[in-house]
């Protein structure tokens, strides 16, 4: 292998166009790209949104997209048709692909130890961000072309392995809605029935408490307890302060309104809303019955999506008889261990992606 520079191999694409006469209809900004993932799979329309003058820069089928502020995002995608993106998203390619293939370098790119060099040479605290001539000095292992090609190909094998069990995953959580329907019909269909009964008149809302973001610990260990925030499980902390089975409600951050479900001894903080139920009821199918819901919609704020208490006190929804209930959850919860298993192999293959 040759040791080489990112920058010796790799250039940045910098064809501008004038936004006034180009007829370009699509463009990707950093939310149209997921981390960790190589496939597009959203896009805007220029007809339909209120972009800025940033958005300028030409890409693409093929050429290779990074966002280049908060790389710890690792926002690493293949483009797949041609676009624009803004002047902070980097358009990549090979200078050569007889040294380096072109369907090598997203997968480069997203190696552990290129993200934590990304990091680490980024500028900036609110907003961290990385210039391309730092970029350039990253040095690796450059395998020879026929080692490229094989591992293309296993990586290819990889990435299409891991696609199909998120669409397994994707299924199977469509499954679980359609019977929910079926059962119960579209909740979001009732939830302007006066004659139905409130949320908050059946159930207990309850945010959680305040935690210091320094007593969260990335690992479970003795006497550590799962704490829940606005975006979900965060991490662990020391002490808990609820206990049993239950629903929680995300009413502040990036994923608001997201609906997850606790069990045992927890920690919920300020930005997770617990719901506990007031009457006989199975708290695995209320946990569906709010997921089937879309809190989301009822967000307010636009820099910082908020969820109201108050406003989810105020939703209407039917509750039907408990043995439909359990009946209902049965089901769930046997799609849930066929989920298990999927998830099992997906973290099997990540895991073999990364080595």
């Amino acid at each position: 292998m040759n040791r080489v520079k990112f920058g010796d191999v790799v250039q940045e694409i910098k064809i501008n166009v004038d936004r006034s006469t180009d007829d370009h209809e699509y463009f990707i900004a950093g939310e149209h790209m997921d981390s960790s993932n190589i496939h597009i799979t959203r896009r805007g329309r220029f007809s339909e949104s209120d972009v800025g003058p940033a958005f300028t820069r030409l890409f693409r089928p093929g050429q290779v997209l990074y966002g280049s502020r908060r790389t710890y995002l690792r926002k690493v995608a293949v483009a797949d048709f041609e676009g624009i993106t803004s002047n902070t998203t980097f358009v990549l390619e090979t200078k050569d692909s007889n040294r380096l293939l072109q369907e090598l370098l997203p997968y480069i790119m997203l190696t552990d130890r290129f993200s934590e060099y990304a990091i680490n040479n980024s500028k900036g605290s609110t907003n961290p961000y990385i210039l391309f001539k730092d970029l350039a000095a990253y040095e690796f292992d450059l395998p020879t072309i026929e080692e490229q090609r094989q591992l293309v190909v296993l990586l290819s094998a990889c990435d299409r392995a891991k696609e199909a069990y998120k669409r397994l995953l994707k299924q199977t959580d469509e499954v679980v809605k359609s019977q929910f329907i079926e059962m119960f019909g579209n909740p979001i269909l009732h939830e302007k029935d006066d004659s139905l009964s409130r949320l908050g008149d059946i159930c207990l809302l309850k945010a959680g408490k305040f935690v210091k973001a320094d007593d969260i610990k990335e690992t479970q260990a003795d006497g550590m307890y799962p704490c829940y925030g606005g975006n979900g499980l965060r991490g662990y902390v020391p002490d808990y302060n609820q206990e049993g089975d239950c629903p929680l409600i995300g009413r502040q951050g990036a994923l608001c309104g997201n609906v997850q479900y606790a069990t045992g001894r927890f920690h919920a903080t300020e930005h997770a809303v617990v719901v506990t139920p007031k009457i006989e009821m199975n708290r695995y199918w209320l946990y569906h019955l709010l997921v089937m819901l879309e809190l989301n919609r009822y967000a307010s704020g636009a820099a910082q999506p908020g969820l109201a208490v108050n406003k989810l006190e105020d939703i209407r929804i039917s509750v039907p008889h408990i043995a439909d209930q359990n009946l209902f959850s049965a089901l769930a919860e046997q799609s849930d261990k066929s989920k298990f298993v999927v998830k099992k192999n997906l973290k099997t293959i990540s895991l073999i992606y990364q080595r």
